[in-house]
């Protein structure tokens, strides 16, 4: 069977129906390049082997992970090509997480930008490079919501609210997918279905155990707003869900993604996935693995090897039946066909655009657009912005001349990332700045060593205008399998930061990480900080534009950060109790409180400064009623009372004071950022409908009850600026 002429519609039915039950298995099996790429001899060696596949099962396999870059995608596909018998081509997948080759802030720093616009254009940067290398998914967005920062792959979401997550999910899918009229439009691939971010005691791979209400309730959002703007893709979890893995979970899969929500696309396995569900004691063998994993509703299988090597027998014993397995094998090509691969296999792979579009000056200013936007000012005591005419600077830290690019950085290198030592440079040519590492970077930081670099770190900040403390966790501290029992800041850095600011007041703290930190042994002692999270290839200059008032401080805080690691898992909308702590020092007893620490977190969910201050107003309600067909609009007045134009971010909670189940103290709503010149004000309205008020309630139906209500608008969510109304 050949390749119908380009242009022509395929009549992939007509190719299932050709196919032998064998190769409709190949079809539904992804593995690496490896396995394409055989030795010189043509032997099926090395992985194809130890999976016992065989060189007809190499020849119609349907994906292929992880291979980027033109040269090689080509090569793989035409390889391929080649030898299918039905000439079916690839689909190539890879995890392009934040970035292909021009790598923006990791996902948690996307979510602090509280801006769907610029998440929509990095994604749409990265689809267009990582189609230019070949490949045709990403394994993104991850939604999974994250409230225990110990979890090592906090840097890959956008945080601990379902309707942030929500709202970044969409736009990372409509700028991955587009319309797919462009050879630079890639399919994604949500992912981890479902509650993978609820791990017990934020140990990745771990057990989750969680209500249904609770799981519909905050966990399940994202990922339906990411199937409502049309991801083509649902990976499960590694995970298991009450018991169940979710590769295997039935009412998961099935019930809820497939009947419930009609999601008739592709799901697919998470690594080795399927086989693990022996390891968590739910299947004896990989035959039972095969049967449950491809009744519970999954499609492909990722690096392992029980459908080719078990599914014959389930369906020659009628175990499983054929039909099951042709509608799989049919998703799948529908999706091939939709790229358009049946007509241009290699579609938008180009060694030649790789030379003119990876890292080009359009791409690095989106980089660095999202880095400045992304970052959160935690504190300034009216040191910044520096001046940019001072003569002397120093720029101190492990990562004061590193790039830090984060985990997952799809192609992207450290020695292509602006520093912050080479972004301050580049900023200011006609001032002297220095660097000095201070202490080691990473685990590395523990050696004692990393102390002798101390004094002479002091020494150069006494003599310096301006110090910058560059620290915080290495980008391989966060990360798939990096969890963590320790969130602190080193011991050895902070030595650094009490060296340095005991001789100079003039300083601020960059902090690049994965996760939210614990910041209280060095919060007194800094003048300034800013959490700068894995910025990416302009991290450097994003930091030196801050810094220097190039730019305004727009992020907020998308997940909360401890005061102690013993908090976690601490989050804003926190349900109420029966003991609330009524003290802000907690010194009432019997109350639900730490006797070593306060409840609150340092920083929470939404916070963040700017170069400005902003006063708003107390709301103003339309009416305080409304019944379920009306809406009301509530209003603040918000006046720029300080010296520049600005931008803040006003954010709307709610909370519903009596209801069938217990709700959170509030729940964000909406936001809006605004713009303001310096003694300027203005109105900021937000309309609260029905639907704002809607959960589930105690029967399971997704619904509001009448009652009353608070509506808060403020900066963060700790306003307590709040207005009551009731629904009728």
């Amino acid at each position: 069977m050949t390749v119908e002429k380009k242009g022509a519609k395929m009549n992939i039915k007509k190719i299932v129906a050709d196919m032998s039950l064998r190769q409709k298995l190949a079809q539904l099996s992804q593995y690496t390049c490896d396995f394409i790429l055989k030795d010189a001899e043509g032997m099926i060696t090395g992985p194809a082997a130890a999976f016992n596949l065989t060189a007809e099962d190499v020849a119609s396999i349907g994906t292929v992970l992880g291979a980027c870059g033109a040269e090689l995608t080509n090569k793989i596909q035409d390889t391929h090509l080649a030898e299918d018998p039905h000439k079916i081509p690839l689909l190539l997948m890879a995890d392009i997480i934040h970035g292909y080759k021009t790598v923006y802030p990791i996902p948690l720093g996307m979510g602090a930008t509280f801006d769907e616009d610029i998440v929509e254009e990095c994604s749409r940067m990265a689809a267009k490079e990582a189609a230019i290398g070949g490949i045709h998914v990403t394994f993104s967005p991850m939604v999974d919501l994250v409230r225990d920062a110990r979890w090592g792959r906090c840097m890959e979401s956008t945080g601990e609210d379902a309707y942030l997550n929500s709202k970044m999910a969409a736009a990372q899918v409509r700028g991955y997918q587009g319309n797919f009229e462009s050879k630079h439009n890639i399919a994604c691939c949500v992912k981890h279905f479902a509650a993978y971010g609820a791990a017990e005691a934020g140990r990745d791979y771990n057990s989750v155990d969680m209500s249904e209400h609770k799981l519909r309730e905050y966990y399940l959002p994202a990922y339906k707003a990411a199937i409502d703007a049309g991801c083509e893709l649902v990976m499960t979890a590694f995970n298991t869900l009450n018991g169940i893995p979710s590769a295997g979970n039935k009412w998961l899969v099935n019930d809820i993604l497939r009947e419930e929500w009609g999601f008739d696309k592709i799901v697919i396995s998470d690594y080795n996935s399927f086989r693990e569900m022996i390891e968590h004691g739910y299947c004896a063998d990989g035959r039972e693995a095969a049967e449950k994993a491809v009744k519970a509703g999954n499609d492909i299988e990722m690096m392992s090897n029980t459908y080719i090597t078990c599914m014959e027998s389930l369906v020659a014993d009628g175990t499983v039946s054929e039909e099951l397995i042709d509608k799989a094998v049919l998703r799948v090509l529908k999706l091939k066909e939709k790229l358009g691969l049946f007509d241009d296999p290699a579609r938008g792979a180009s060694i030649e655009d790789e030379k003119t579009v990876f890292l080009c000056e359009e791409h690095r200013a989106i980089a660095r657009k999202a880095a400045e936007k992304s970052a959160v000012l935690l504190k300034n005591n009216d040191v910044l912005p520096f001046s940019k005419s001072i003569k002397k600077i120093v720029v101190i830290g492990p990562y004061a001349n590193k790039g830090m690019n984060g985990a997952w950085f799809g192609m992207g290198s450290e020695a292509e990332s602006m520093t912050v030592f080479e972004g301050v440079k580049k900023l200011l040519p006609d001032c002297e700045v220095l660097y000095l590492a201070g202490c080691k970077a990473g685990f590395a930081e523990k050696a004692e060593n990393s102390y002798d670099l101390i004094e002479e770190a002091a020494e150069a900040a006494r003599k310096a205008d301006a110090v910058i403390l560059c620290i915080g966790e290495d980008s391989f501290e966060s990360g798939e399998a990096f969890s963590k029992t320790s969130i602190s800041i080193p011991d050895a850095q902070v030595e650094l930061v009490k060296a340095v600011t005991s001789v100079n007041r003039n300083n601020v703290a960059a902090i690049f990480c994965g996760r939210p930190l614990v910041l209280t042994d060095i919060e007194p002692y800094l003048s300034a900080m800013a959490v700068m999270w894995q910025p990416g290839t302009e991290g450097g200059s994003a930091c030196a534009n801050l810094f220097f008032g190039e730019c305004d401080f727009e992020g907020r805080l998308p997940m909360s950060f401890p005061r102690s690691v013993g908090q976690c898992p601490v989050f804003y909308n926190y349900l109420k109790t029966g003991r609330p702590q009524e003290t802000p020092n907690g010194e009432t007893p019997y109350r639900t409180r730490y006797l070593d620490c306060l409840n609150t977190p340092l920083y929470s969910f939404g916070y963040g400064l700017s170069y400005n201050e902003f006063e708003i107003s107390d709301i103003a309600l339309s009416s305080d009623k409304m019944n379920s067909d009306d809406s009301l609009i509530a209003t603040v007045k918000v006046k720029n009372v300080g010296q520049r134009k600005g931008k803040t971010l006003i954010q709307l909670y709610i909370s519903d004071v009596f209801a069938s189940v217990a709700r959170p103290v509030k729940e964000l709503r909406e936001y809006k950022r605004i713009e303001l010149m310096p003694g300027e004000e203005s109105d900021v309205s937000f309309e609260i409908s029905e639907e704002m008020l809607r959960f589930n309630t105690v029967s399971g139906e997704f619904t509001s009850e009448k009652g009353l209500f608070k509506a808060y608008i403020g900066a963060d969510s700790d306003t307590e600026n709040c207005a009551e109304f009731f629904l009728i």
